[in-house]
């Protein structure tokens, strides 16, 4: 077997509505090859959740379809966060546990995600396994054999409760004022309740999706309706969640954007004397690293993708890891990047040290960081381009070690992400321009 996959990307599959394997047909087959790989395994359930997307609901059917064709019972969840499905794939011992998302891309967009029984993205291999099937003959099984389907009515209330026991500090959230952004995704009902039942002043945007909203100017995508809100309500801070809640950002009461980095640092400090390193990516601020290291612990750059800062921690048996994107592993709590366990755990520090969100930041500095995303057709390979490369030498050349350049084709999006970092934005600005022009020269 081929170990370079055909359907998979770097977070499951995902595409246009309508397009390549995110369309009905292909779905339902997706649904049966991946139920037929269950079954070889010997076992015979799955759990499926999906987001806010109007998609969803033909998706799911499509799915559960796929699935009792191939005899596998489905447990049906409906609007819930990634991270949910992971956590109630275990309670339920199911035997893998599949999202119906596209995480922080537009409604028009949609995808399908897997995890393990034990809650955890699922590996290489079983999705070359995935492949394999979808390429062969659908062949239904007996109809004496055939799935079942159950929805499960109490799947938010299970969650909302397991989110609240991840909580740590001594005392709760009351006197503190919370803005929270839904994102009009699978938050929406979940997170509110965490929160207010923690005991905060909760005020809630973005709560209220209707199929097509979905990350619409709001979200861990755009926070600027966060950062406005959190201002006009004088509130202590504000937290937004991605469409499918696996990412968190924070905003401090005076607006600063808290992100993956800061998120990292914070929960490396607090627990500095059990955790030996963290792990970041590549796409983490050189601030980050060094503010690491200074606290005496490693820290490992992985290549972009949660999964890979998954694999990092396991390897070296480290709790803590995160995407400057707001994804963050708090693996004592749970077994996949999980947003509002994430932002409890950076609240309960707060709460416990007595600090303001801001203040607990002080400790690190972050370097100027320029990101520009670059729309191409088609895949791409960035190592056919001579000149590109030898732009990228000749600009970290000029940069003497004090700023860097990261070029990398998105795994998720037609998109290559052009960044650079450095001491000064005066530094890196030409560098950027310089780049982009390039990229849109060679591949544009």
């Amino acid at each position: 077997m081929s170990n370079k996959k055909k359907y998979f990307g770097t977070d499951g599959i995902r595409n246009h509505v309508g397009s390549g394997m995110i369309s009905p047909d292909k779905v339902l087959k997706l649904g049966w090859a991946t139920g037929k790989v269950i079954k070889d395994h010997g076992e015979s359930t799955v759990m499926i959740g999906k987001d806010t997307r109007r998609s969803g609901y033909m998706f799911e059917s499509a799915l559960e379809a796929g699935f009792i064709a191939a005899g596998v019972d489905v447990y049906l969840l409906g609007p819930m966060p990634t991270p949910a499905v992971a956590y109630l794939t275990q309670t339920f011992s199911a035997d893998a546990g599949i999202v119906i998302s596209a995480s922080h891309n537009p409604h028009s967009d949609n995808g399908i995600k897997y995890f393990s029984a034990k809650g955890k993205k699922i590996t290489d291999a079983i999705e070359l396994e995935v492949e394999k099937a979808f390429d062969e003959e659908m062949v239904i099984v007996d109809s004496a054999k055939l799935g079942k389907a159950m929805r499960i009515d109490d799947a938010a209330g299970r969650y909302i409760e397991f989110c609240k026991s991840t909580y740590s500090a001594p005392k709760n959230l009351s006197g503190l004022k919370v803005v929270l952004d839904s994102a009009n995704g699978a938050t929406y009902h979940i997170a509110p309740s965490v929160f207010k039942e923690l005991g905060a002043d909760v005020v809630s945007i973005c709560d209220q999706p209707d199929g097509l909203n979905i990350n619409a100017g709001c979200g861990a995508t755009d926070l600027a309706l966060l950062q406005q809100t959190v201002l006009a309500e004088k509130a202590d801070f504000g937290v937004a969640f991605d469409g499918d809640g696996d990412r968190v950002m924070f905003v401090d009461h005076e607006g600063s954007v808290v992100d993956g980095d800061y998120i990292l640092y914070i929960l490396a400090q607090h627990n500095q004397a059990d955790c030996e390193g963290v792990a970041g990516t590549l796409m983490s601020n050189l601030g980050l690293e060094i503010a690491i290291k200074e606290l005496g612990m490693g820290f490992i750059r992985t290549q972009v993708g949660d999964r890979y800062v998954m694999q990092a921690l396991v390897e070296n048996n480290w709790l803590f890891g995160a995407e400057a994107s707001g994804h963050v592993l708090c693996l004592d709590k749970t077994s996949t990047g999980d947003g509002i366990v994430a932002a409890l755990q950076v609240i309960s520090i707060l709460v416990e040290k007595e600090v303001s969100l801001k203040e607990i930041c002080s400790g690190m500095t972050k370097f100027p960081q320029i990101l520009e995303n670059v729309k191409v057709v088609g895949k791409v390979d960035l190592l056919e381009s001579e000149k590109l490369n030898q732009a990228v030498a000749e600009a970290e050349r000029g940069m003497a070690g004090k700023g860097r350049v990261l070029l990398r084709v998105s795994g998720t999006e037609p998109l290559i992400r052009v960044m650079v970092e450095g001491e000064t934005l005066q530094m890196i600005e030409p560098v950027v321009v310089k780049l982009v022009n390039l990229v849109k020269s060679e591949f544009c």
